[in-house]
């Protein structure tokens, strides 16, 4: 979440009277996030999560987040509800922005998860991906391995180091030859990091910001979730979160030799994925924008760990746990 535009009282008490959420007492900047603009309101009714759609977001895409995240939510999984307008339609439009207002969750996001969290957070991802089989939208994955190398091209434009350019064109080489192409697919969330899940009572409160969910490679999802839960702020990658990861999501849906044998690759996928678009944004985004922007060298260093030889021979994970 994070604040792009700044709204008026005035307009906000105009817009949400398309709402039936009662009248507005406060509201509040939600500045974590790189998206969109979010704020936190307080009605006569309650707290609820105002969201404007900025420029990343397509407004063409916004049928399928908004319903896949009803859908979600009506399905069991906790999650914020898109709430009714009374004109009927499924968004909105304030400061020339398109938006919603959601139902608000409890919980606090966790900067340090421990095992059993992970062991959680495994089984409600695939909790959600067994849920939206029957969904019937789709979306394709425009941060797909193709999308990756369209960032990296904007990033070269920019002041980068030869020694970087020749690392990065390098995996993207690897991973071109090798990217699996006969996994199990599905809805995936995309961005599934411990500041996009609530925990309330120490227990799974909510999951949030479904704006990079699409169709792709269900195990790419846990990939994107390995790199996020399991390595430490020394950056030291911890073997046994990422066994309870394991563990929690074949709990739910147990996953095929293929898709385990496959790990080891889709977790250099996903870190050269968030690696890249962080670049981007650290050289894209102006200051002004009251957006905290997170460090790329996070995940170069991760991609670096991972970094390995021959495919075949290369094993971190304990699959005999699963």
């Amino acid at each position: 979440m994070a604040v792009y535009t700044k709204i008026s009282e005035d307009i906000l008490k105009k817009f949400i009277r398309e709402y039936n959420i009662g009248k507005l007492n406060s509201y509040k900047d939600i500045l974590e996030g790189v998206e969109n603009s979010n704020f936190l309101l307080k009605t006569s009714k309650g707290f609820f999560i105002l969201t404007l759609y900025e420029k990343r977001i397509k407004e063409k895409d916004l049928p399928f987040f908004i319903g896949l995240m009803n859908y979600l939510y009506q399905n069991g999984l906790k999650c914020p509800q898109p709430l009714p307008r009374l004109d009927c339609k499924i968004y909105g439009n304030i400061s020339e922005r398109p938006a919603n207002i959601f139902s608000f969750l409890k919980g606090i996001s966790l900067h340090e998860p421990e095992v059993s969290h992970c062991k959680e957070i495994g089984a409600i991802l695939a909790f959600m991906h067994k849920t939206a089989q029957n969904f019937n939208l789709n979306r394709k994955n425009e941060l797909s391995l193709f999308g990756w190398k369209s960032i990296w091209e904007k990033c070269c434009l920019f002041d980068i180091e030869s020694s970087m350019k020749n690392e990065i064109n390098d995996l993207f080489g690897f991973l071109e030859k090798n990217w699996p192409q006969n996994l199990p697919q599905g809805i995936i969330h995309g961005d599934l990091f411990p500041d996009n899940v609530l925990f309330f009572e120490n227990k799974f409160s909510g999951m949030i910001d479904f704006y990079f969910s699409c169709n792709d490679i269900l195990a790419y999802d846990l990939a994107i979730c390995i790199n996020a839960w399991c390595f430490e702020k020394s950056g030291t990658y911890n073997i046994n979160k990422a066994n309870a990861l394991i563990e929690g999501y074949n709990s739910r849906r147990i996953m095929n030799q293929q898709e385990r044998e496959a790990l080891p690759l889709l977790v250099q996928g996903a870190a050269l994925r968030f690696f890249l678009t962080r670049l981007y944004d650290k050289l894209t985004i102006p200051d002004s924008a009251f957006v905290i922007k997170k460090d790329p060298l996070e995940y170069l260093e991760k991609l670096r760990f991972y970094k390995i030889s021959s495919i075949k021979k290369y094993r971190f994970l304990n699959f005999e746990t699963c």
